[in-house]
């Protein structure tokens, strides 16, 4: 644990190690497809204790604490050592709701052993076991857990699994005013609605619902109810849970119900057990005001803070500069009929993300996708676009790749004619058709530019790039662009002569976007 204000006690680091011990049995006797299906991801012991080092918790008094998705318990393993490390006069009322039956005798065994230690420490502790699935005790699916029924803190690492548009938990969530693509965001609006005035939602979950179309719904919602009070941001997607070899991207937030926001305080490590670097920002700064889509923006340090103030300098948006940006049209397995394996005289060039390399899009390419598409019918003729320069950024990424923004041209020289682009990319063009020659290359080495991936990581965790996000970006103006462009090679160089160029363009506008 990173000590705050004193090393844990003995007692407390010995309770902590009965929890973990318990969590790892209990890893191991859940059947491995189970967990995949259920989206358990068990809390880790140091992950668990900072975790529980973040709500504010009263020197006496009572604490009523609910845990929707307990597991083997570790969360409230942790907060109760947190309260013997703090000394705290306070009762603490434990509320652990939990589906997976494999794992209820390591839950029970946790907290029978966390009573009876505390309570030898003088905390009154006492706590209520609720078996079910959270969701449906709390829409009223299953009439368990009061919808009235209201917490000082709610503490949770929820499960993490889609939601299809027609299940049931979707549909009762939906109910309630809270659209959730993901069963951890209906787990956060839950949480969020259990709290009373002043209480602390806090939660360890994937950093995807802070941007994207996606779950713009929930973050209206939950930002309705709680205010963010502070965000903790991991650098490595593997280090959280380790164990259970899961490659996220993850915060750990709070929130409190309250009627008007204050400041957030911002806070970075590289795992868990790393030294922490924090800050205090204004809310603003975080959920910009009149942001439709309420993006969560996290300006972890200075640098974050100056891509901010660059960002926000360029003069234009993508209207001003009359571009649109579009996902591509053809999705593969809707039109099998129309799509060969190598161009013919009577088909066009059909582009995927392989064929998106530095900046160029090289085609045809010997890929395991198609390559040509064929207008068989009159209706085929609506996937593909007229000749001409468009800019395509790649949908989605993996994990490890160094960039998230990965922007290329597609040159009409390289085939006369329409080109149809596969679905998973994103393409800036003008009213359906191509872009002018120097405004497309001048884009390309715009969003290829660490400026741009950079501001894009403070709201983005997830590899997905959407059109939403990309017309959420600042750009430089029509006439920079332009003019800019026509210096450069449609080719990209490396990055650092990229970003020099990038450097460059600020002269073209007169120092608007600062150094």
């Amino acid at each position: 644990m990173l000590e705050q204000g004193g090393a844990i006690s003995e007692v407390a680091r010995q309770m902590l190690k009965r929890a973990e011990v318990h969590r790892v049995a209990a890893l191991r006797n859940i059947p491995q497809d189970q967990q995949s299906s259920l989206g358990q991801f068990f809390t880790p012991n140091r992950a668990a204790q900072l975790v529980a080092s973040i709500p504010r918790l009263p020197k006496s008094g009572q604490l009523r604490v609910l845990d929707p998705g307990a597991g083997s318990g570790m969360l409230l393993a942790a907060l109760a050592a947190r309260a013997l490390e703090e000394c705290l006069d306070v009762s603490l009322s434990l509320v652990a709701v939990e589906l997976d039956s494999h794992v209820m005798p390591y839950l029970k065994a946790t907290l029978a052993d966390l009573k009876s230690t505390v309570s030898d420490c003088g905390i009154k502790l006492d706590y209520e076991i609720k078996p079910g699935d959270y969701v449906e005790l709390r829409t009223g699916v299953v009439d368990v857990l009061s919808q009235a029924e209201q917490f000082d803190l709610v503490i949770m690492n929820p499960p993490y699994r889609k939601l299809s548009v027609s299940s049931a938990h979707r549909k009762a969530l939906s109910r309630l005013g809270a659209d959730c693509p993901n069963i951890y965001a209906g787990f956060l609006a839950l949480g969020a609605l259990g709290l009373r005035d002043g209480g602390q939602l806090v939660a360890i979950t994937p950093r995807s619902f802070a941007n994207g179309p996606y779950f713009d719904q929930f973050r209206n919602f939950l930002l309705d109810r709680v205010n963010l009070d502070r965000i903790h941001v991991f650098e490595s997607r593997s280090t959280v849970f380790s164990d259970t070899g899961v490659l996220q991207e993850n915060i750990i937030f709070s929130a409190t119900r309250a009627a008007s926001p204050g400041s957030v305080v911002l806070s970075v490590s590289h795992g868990h057990t790393d030294e922490i670097v924090m800050r205090r920002v204004e809310y603003a700064d975080v959920v910009k005001p009149g942001d439709s889509h309420r993006f969560i923006r996290l300006l972890v340090d200075d640098e974050d803070t100056v891509t901010a103030e660059t960002m926000a300098a360029m003069p234009a948006t993508l209207g001003d500069i009359k571009v649109e940006v579009s996902t591509g049209r053809v999705v593969d397995f809707r039109s099998r009929e129309c799509l060969l394996s190598q161009p013919d005289n009577e088909s066009y060039p059909l582009i995927y993300p392989g064929n998106v390399r530095n900046g160029l899009i090289e085609w045809p390419r010997k890929l395991k996708k198609p390559q040509a598409f064929a207008a068989r019918e009159p209706k085929d003729q609506n996937f593909l676009l007229p000749q001409g320069y468009y800019v395509v950024v790649k949908r989605f990424s993996a994990k490890e790749e160094r960039r998230r923004v990965v922007a290329s041209v597609w040159d009409p020289s390289i085939n006369s004619g329409p080109v149809a682009f596969e679905n998973h990319l994103n393409i800036f063009h003008r009213g359906g058709e191509g872009l002018p020659r120097n405004l497309a290359v001048g884009l390309s080495y715009w969003l290829n530019g660490s400026v741009v991936d950079r501001f894009f990581r403070t709201f983005s965790g997830h590899t997905q790039v959407n059109a939403t996000d990309l017309r959420s970006l600042r750009y430089p103006s029509l006439e920079v662009l332009e003019q800019w462009g026509g210096m450069l090679e449609i080719a990209l160089p490396e990055q650092k002569e990229i970003d020099a160029k990038v450097a460059a363009m600020f002269e073209l506008l007169g120092g608007q976007a600062g150094e």
